[in-house]
């Protein structure tokens, strides 16, 4: 085997021959073309050709078995070697032979005796010609994939239309290129849009390409094509045309999302309540919202390329120090980075905001930092309402005092700066007395001024270190913090006392008003804030029993004292829903014939024992917590109830009702009242209301309506405990009562002492004058009797006659004792 001399490539020669010496000649001849391979019969020939792949086949004609003619039909029928070049060699020259050799695939005929410089040249030359179609093939197949692979539609067109070459054997494109499309117009192969436009174009279109465009709709989609026409010409003219198609509708739609993108994002930033200002990496600018233009005061046109500290000044709003603009400390640590506190902002006119927010980095695809966004607004209204929500939260909205929320701060550290340094700190809690009685009678808007008025007394009677808070309803506290005696505090509580002395003036009229102060001192009765607080409120309870109108200290007998208050509260609302009150009645006499005139209803309620409560101490408690609505009511229809019980046993004695100051404010008592009499029958002439005279003396164009009210139900008035209030002639003219009743503390007394009997007397003689029945309470000795008869009062009651009895008892004394028929 040898190498050709003539080229680089290595041949593979097949000799295919019966005679060895044609073999060996040929050998010979051809060694230097190649490897020289050989077979002496056609049937092993055909066993070689697929191990040795020969590159020419030099076949002799006649053979034993199978000739040559049947070995080359076979290799020409085998697709594998259809395209090795057939020599024959034979020793005929006749043309016949030679045709038949070329009809049946061969490529030449050599005869012989072997001329070998022509046998040479004629295998060389078709050597030559298998080389070089093995390069045309790889270049079309190279071509081919080339053209297969690259991302476009590319076909040949002729001047007609129609298709000439598609690199699009699948479909990918267009499902109309399926199958062989070459000679199909264009309009049944492309879509309508695309080739209407490349027919167009073809008028117009020279070998330089023209790029255009097409959109093409694709049911709720919208493709895009570019499309590259160019002519290809020749020596004979044009033969066709070149059209490339490109996809672009990836691109298109993401040209689109991202102008989309853009202009939303645009639009955003302009839009949004937040400032935004965006630089590069050095800090210069490169954007602003219109928001960062109108707190900067900048235009973005005049702040482009500016260093942002130019354009952002910042300071602390405490300090007034400059601030390093939070967008470089996010440039350099690459992160977010917040806005510091307190953060203010300074516009180039001058104009100051409060500011909040953050900067961070901006990065492009690779993360790489190229520049900085600052987002930043305005929060100087927020701050503003957070102080107001504060406050809010904080201070009481009618007087704008502290509330209890604050109070418990500032006692709390009250009490802690007291414990460390030694000190104390006293609460001091102020109740106005009857209160809710006022608040009723005057109406809330009344009652509301009030509370302001007095919050501004107390307010200008302490120092300004000391807290007054307000707890709600009619409630004050004032903390003493730091004090260094409890003589401080006793002092504070004694002003605040008298000076409530002095009338309130409300609509032009005077008010006279009292208040109770409950005092507790840390750390002498008290541990800790709560219990403070605790204490002062059980201390200004005990103020309210002993009288009002004082100031007690803390003891813990007071709290004793309010645990059994807690539970008298407990066990009298029990009774009101169980209807467990009931009625003690005291007889009413003539003090000259000792007959019976009257009677008054008295409450009466049982503790869980059975034992008798007395009414000191439930009436009181009642008109605090607010039953004495229910209470009176319950006792008014229980008293008219018997009345009526006696009226139907033959004996008309008037019942007499106490009615609580805060019962007389009531806007339904008439119709209660009124309600109760038909209820029982009763006749209105024998019911009694007693009002105390306090509780007339508020309001007189009001108190004279709610007693026209009453009177015009047929019912009779009458002042009951008089000389012990604040009234006066000039009120007490004004009212259309009937009775007057004479307190029991000065008939008490009156033999005794001189100013009682005055008082007495001088009580008489009024009622007299203004032609009032008069009744004596707590007439308890004859000596009393006889001097009120004296003094011209014939009526009384007392321990001297009967004491207040019970139902029973007292239908069992009527009926043993003379009664003064009405």
């Amino acid at each position: 085997m040898l190498l050709s001399g003539h080229t680089n490539t290595i041949y593979n020669i097949l000799i295919i021959d019966d005679n060895v010496q044609n073999i060996l000649v040929l050998e010979d001849i051809l060694s230097p073309l190649g490897n020289i391979f050989f077979s002496d019969s056609g049937t092993n020939a055909l066993a070689l050709v697929d191990n040795i792949k020969p590159d020419i086949i030099l076949l002799d004609i006649e053979m034993p078995g199978m000739d040559g003619w049947e070995v080359c039909r076979v290799l020409k029928a085998n697709p594998l070697f259809s395209d090795i070049p057939i020599i024959f060699i034979t020793g005929h020259t006749e043309p016949e032979f030679e045709r038949l050799a070329l009809e049946s695939g061969g490529v030449d005929f050599i005869t012989k005796p072997f001329n070998a410089p022509i046998c040479c040249l004629r295998v060389q030359t078709q050597l030559k010609l298998r080389q070089q179609n093995r390069l045309i093939v790889k270049a079309k197949e190279e071509l081919q994939q080339l053209v297969n692979q690259v991302p476009m539609l590319v076909t040949y067109w002729d001047d007609q239309g129609k298709n000439l070459f598609s690199n699009d054997y699948a479909g990918l494109w267009f499902d109309s290129l399926v199958g062989d499309v070459k000679g199909m117009h264009i309009s049944t192969i492309f879509p309508e849009q695309l080739s209407n436009a490349i027919l167009n174009h073809h008028r117009h279109i020279t070998s330089d390409a023209l790029k255009y465009i097409v959109t093409v709709p694709q049911g709720l989609d919208v493709s895009f094509y570019e499309v590259f026409q160019s002519q290809m010409k020749s020596s004979a003219g044009v033969d066709g045309y070149l059209v490339t198609v490109i996809d672009v509708s990836e691109v298109k739609h993401a040209k689109q999302a991202l102008y989309s993108e853009k202009e939303r994002l645009r639009v955003t930033l302009n839009s949004i309540g937040d400032a935004v200002i965006a630089t590069d990496t050095k800090g210069l600018i490169t954007f602003m919202n219109p928001i960062a233009e109108r707190m900067t005061g900048w235009r973005l046109k005049d702040a482009l390329h500016q260093k942002i500290e130019n354009v952002m000044h910042l300071k602390d709003s405490d300090t007034q120090q400059t601030l390093l603009n939070p967008l470089y400390l996010a440039l350099r640590e690459q992160r977010i980075v917040a806005m510091a506190l307190n953060s203010q902002l300074t516009s180039r006119g001058g104009s100051v905001f409060a500011v909040e927010d953050s900067a961070a980095p901006i990065r492009n695809e690779n993360g790489e930092v190229i520049g900085a966004i600052m987002v930043f607004h305005d929060v100087s209204e927020a701050m503003a309402m957070a102080m107001k929500m504060s406050h809010l939260a904080n201070h009481d909205q009618l007087t704008d005092l502290p509330n209890r929320i604050l109070l418990q701060d500032r006692l709390s550290v009250a009490c802690s700066t007291a414990g460390s340094y030694g000190t104390k700190a006293a609460a001091l809690l102020i109740d106005i007395d009857h209160f809710k009685y006022l608040n009723d009678s005057l109406g809330h808007q009344y009652g509301d001024e009030l509370i302001c008025l007095m919050a501004r007394r107390i307010r200008s009677l302490i120092p300004a270190s000391y807290t007054l808070a307000r707890l709600g309803g009619d409630e004050f506290v004032i903390l003493m913090s730091d004090t260094r005696s409890v003589e401080a505090s006793s002092q504070l509580a004694s002003t605040l006392v008298e000076a409530m002395h002095e009338p309130f003036i409300l609509d032009n009229q005077k008010f006279n008003v009292s208040v109770s102060i409950g005092v507790s001192v840390f750390p002498n009765d008290a541990a800790d804030a709560e219990e403070l607080m605790r204490h002062a409120d059980v201390a200004m309870y005990r103020a309210k029993q002993e009288g009002r109108n004082r100031f007690c200290f803390f003891s813990h007998d007071l709290e004793s004292s309010i645990m059994e208050r807690y539970h008298l509260e407990t066990r009298l609302r029990k009774a009101l829903i169980n209807d467990e009150l009931f009625v003690h009645y005291q007889p009413k006499f003539d003090l000259q014939t000792n007959a019976i005139v009257g009677a008054e209803a008295l409450a009466r309620l049982n503790s869980d024992e059975g034992e008798l409560i007395s009414p000191i101490e439930f009436i009181p408690l009642a008109e605090e917590s607010g039953l004495i609505l229910i209470l009176g009511k319950q006792i008014l229809n229980k008293a008219c109830a018997e009345a009526k019980r006696w009226l139907d046993m033959g004996h008309t004695i008037p019942i007499s009702v106490n009615v609580a100051a805060a019962q007389f404010a009531d806007p339904n008592l008439a119709d209660v009242i009124k309600q109760a009499l038909l209820s029982h029958n009763l006749p209105a002439h024998l019911l009694e209301l007693e009002i105390t005279e306090t509780a007339l003396m508020l309001d007189a164009a009001e108190m004279q309506n709610k007693l026209g009210e009453l009177i015009s139900l047929g019912i009779k008035i009458s002042i009951d405990d008089f000389g012990t209030g604040y009234s006066s002639l000039a009120y007490l003219k004004k009212f259309n009562v009937d009775i007057m009743k004479i307190d029991m503390s000065f008939v008490k007394d009156m033999l005794n002492n001189k100013h009682d009997y005055e008082i007495v007397k001088t009580i008489i003689s009024l009622g007299k004058s203004m032609g009032l029945v008069l009744i004596a309470e707590g007439v308890e000795t004859e000596e009393q009797r006889q001097a009120l008869i004296e003094l011209e009062c014939f009526m009384g009651q007392g321990y001297l006659f009967s004491r207040p009895l019970s139902t029973v008892d007292f239908e069992a004394f009527i009926s043993q004792t003379n009664v003064l028929e009405v």
